[in-house]
């Protein structure tokens, strides 16, 4: 149950010289809260994300949702109905997914992070954890391996695009992760299989406790968000039980 009434709000900052939007979910309480940077996915920032960040804001986290597609417009955002009622959607989704590179990313992140730190008293900023949905699992592994004394936890939610065939991919890398990790697949996800990600799974199961890899029966790509038609309420329960276990252990332990 979540025990904390939240206030939201919006960080104004700047990356790689264009705007940047920062929604912001919080206890309304005192703090210091742990922070938890929340990567997107494909569809960008919607009601679903904001949604989720309140469910996490709830408990006890000072939650921040950095907007990746800002060099392209302010906060776009499919939700299903959206989509479905643009006959363009998907190609302009596509063209915003493959604009995104980690560099991107983590100079929005850091833009990001001094916006909140600028903003104290509010939010604790270390130890902090991170969650990312589809290809926002990668950004996590990036933060987690470009800061790993800040950014000590983080859960990967039907994760894409951690196999890939340069010498830096996160299957490659994965062994210089240093912090704590949940990770959800989607048993039955047809847009990045089980199969694809093995190299991925086999190279963080090799870190032993700090990893767990979740496959989650029956679910498909996008079981997150309950919106879609691919929500899978079981699965979405599971990983946010095992995600809110790990964030409670490692960033606050009375809340493990």
């Amino acid at each position: 149950m979540s025990t904390h009434e939240v206030q939201e709000s919006i960080l104004e900052t700047v990356s790689d010289g264009e705007p940047l939007a920062v929604p912001r979910m919080r206890p309304s309480a005192a703090g210091p809260h742990p922070l938890i940077v929340m990567f997107m996915d494909k569809p960008g920032i919607r009601e679903a994300l904001h949604v989720f960040g309140r469910r996490l804001a709830g408990h006890g986290y000072d939650v921040i949702l950095p907007d990746l597609y800002h060099r392209h417009g302010r906060m776009i955002g499919y939700g299903p109905e959206e989509a479905a009622g643009n006959p363009g959607a998907q190609d302009h989704m596509m063209t915003l997914l493959r604009s995104l590179t980690d560099e991107g990313i983590q100079n929005d992140l850091d833009a990001a992070l001094d916006a909140v730190a600028a903003d104290r008293p509010a939010g604790s900023l270390e130890p902090a954890g991170c969650i990312g949905f589809c290809l926002g699992a990668r950004a996590v592994f990036r933060t987690m391996t470009r800061l790993p004394d800040q950014f000590t936890a983080g859960a990967m939610w039907h994760p894409s695009f951690l196999v890939d065939g340069e010498p830096d991919s996160p299957h490659l890398t994965a062994a210089s992760l240093a912090g704590s990790l949940y990770a959800g697949f989607g048993e039955a996800d047809r847009m990045m299989t089980v199969a694809s990600m093995r190299p991925f799974i086999e190279a963080v199961s090799a870190l032993g406790d700090r990893a767990v890899v979740d496959i989650l029966p029956g679910a498909d790509h996008a079981y997150t968000w309950p919106d879609a038609h691919t929500y899978n309420e079981a699965a979405a329960e599971r990983a946010w039980s095992q995600t809110l276990a790990l964030f409670g252990e490692v960033l606050n332990p009375a809340r493990g």
